[in-house]
């Protein structure tokens, strides 16, 4: 056995010993820096940045979209400036480290929640404040207050309930975090892609969450997962406004977008061994939305629209968040 051993260890490190003459004797050149590679994004068309955020998030539930090319990398105008390169020539670990420190990390979430469209922002914002306040005062439970219970809604006038009820993502843990930037993703994509009309966005929201609170009375389902199960209807949304798009799931195969939603119900059925009803609920809501708004039997409230470009103080504090957004959509 102790021969075997010393015969594997040494088999072992005349590999190492191999691969490493071999790369120190490699004339490619070495290999792009992240940060070399995000200035390089950032060169892209403005268009693009609709889906700057998103495509570095949708791994979450599988989803990555496949849109790189070789033709978005001009490797011929880099320099030396533009690797991680130190005095000596060498390439510098500690400067590439510090793309992913904790400050640098810390920067991007700051710049990330500041260009975050203003509905999905104060949607996010109040949700991580519940899950904070029961977390701080109900032993990291969702607070009984703001769930859905129609009798206090009916008979003591707390009318807030069945719009709180969809801010519980669950406790706030990983699972927690993982969610809100899964429905973060989605959310803000649509916002964004709606950012002429946001009240066009308002209304998509607040279609889905009459049809949930609806259906879920009628069907008399469980609502403590109002929160999760809206993303199921935001990303169906979103398939169909994305049609065609190669979306790649977890660097095994691509898929088109439309398909995007199914996967993540066969996932829940698969992985957590439950008939994913409420996947599918979001699923069939979003459909709804989705013929009503492309046949126009849904459409905007005459008066949000008057309301929204009218000089009201707010009006024109909510249409200047907005423009910010649509000056990423300029040529």
């Amino acid at each position: 056995m102790t021969t075997t051993t010393t015969t594997q260890c040494a088999t072992v490190l005349a590999v190492l010993v191999a691969t490493i003459a071999t790369a120190r004797s490699n004339k490619s050149p070495p290999a792009l820096s992240f940060r070399s590679r995000h200035r390089s994004l950032h060169a892209l068309p403005r268009q693009t940045s609709v889906y700057s955020n998103a495509n570095s998030v949708l791994g979450l539930r599988a989803g990555g979209f496949d849109d790189y090319s070789d033709d978005e990398y001009d490797y011929d105008e880099f320099d030396d400036s533009d690797l991680d390169f130190d005095d000596d020539g060498m390439f510098d670990f500690d400067a590439a480290e510090d793309d992913f420190g904790d400050e640098n990390t810390l920067t991007q979430l700051k710049e990330a929640y500041a260009k975050t469209p203003p509905l999905t922002k104060a949607y996010l914002t109040a949700s991580f404040g519940a899950a904070a306040l029961g977390y701080l005062t109900n032993k990291n439970e969702f607070l009984p207050i703001l769930q859905l219970s129609w009798k206090p809604t009916l008979t003591r006038l707390q009318l807030w309930r069945p719009l709180t009820a969809f801010l519980n993502f669950g406790s706030l843990g990983l699972g927690y975090l993982l969610t809100i930037q899964f429905v973060w993703t989605y959310a803000s994509t649509l916002e964004r892609l709606n950012h002429n009309t946001p009240y066009d966005f308002w209304l998509m929201m607040f279609f889905g969450a009459a049809m949930m609170v609806t259906g879920y009375s009628i069907m008399g389902l469980n609502p403590h997962v109002l929160g999760h199960n809206l993303s199921t209807y935001l990303v169906y949304i979103w398939s169909r406004y994305h049609e065609g798009l190669e979306v790649n799931m977890f660097e095994l195969f691509n898929t088109r977008a439309e398909m995007l939603p199914w996967f993540f119900l066969a996932q829940t059925f698969l992985l957590e061994g439950q008939a994913p009803v409420l996947d599918f609920l979001g699923i069939v809501f979003g459909h709804i939305y989705h013929h009503y708004k492309s046949t126009d039997v849904l459409r905007t409230p005459k008066f949000v629209i008057s309301w929204y470009n009218s000089d009201n103080k707010y009006a024109e504090m909510i249409r200047e968040k907005y423009k910010t957004i649509s000056s990423d959509f300029e040529m």
